[in-house]
């Protein structure tokens, strides 16, 4: 249990650490890419939530969904209104 929360605490440090400096320009491309990642997270909070191993199990599987559903839903949305900024007006 410590080595896992270890492991969390340093991904999030350096996931943090990476984001800051990634300049304002490459944030679209960046978006769609960790769209693409929830999009595999969805498949996995179904797996869990489908398995019935245990009721707290599965109710973090259907949070992963609601979540990871709307993070895709919102970063498609967002990058969209980018990729419109960059259309030619008619």
């Amino acid at each position: 249990m410590v080595a896992s929360i270890t492991i969390f605490v340093l991904a999030v440090f350096v996931g943090f650490e990476i984001i800051t400096k990634v300049p304002p320009t490459l944030h679209t491309p960046l978006m769609s890419g960790s769209n693409a990642i929830s999009g595999i997270s969805i498949v996995g909070a179904l797996l869990a939530t489908a398995l019935q191993a245990h009721w707290f199990a599965s109710l973090l599987g259907l949070l992963a969904i609601v979540l990871a559903t709307v993070n895709v839903v919102g970063g498609y949305m967002v990058t969209h209104r980018m990729l419109a900024m960059f259309q030619q007006k008619r």
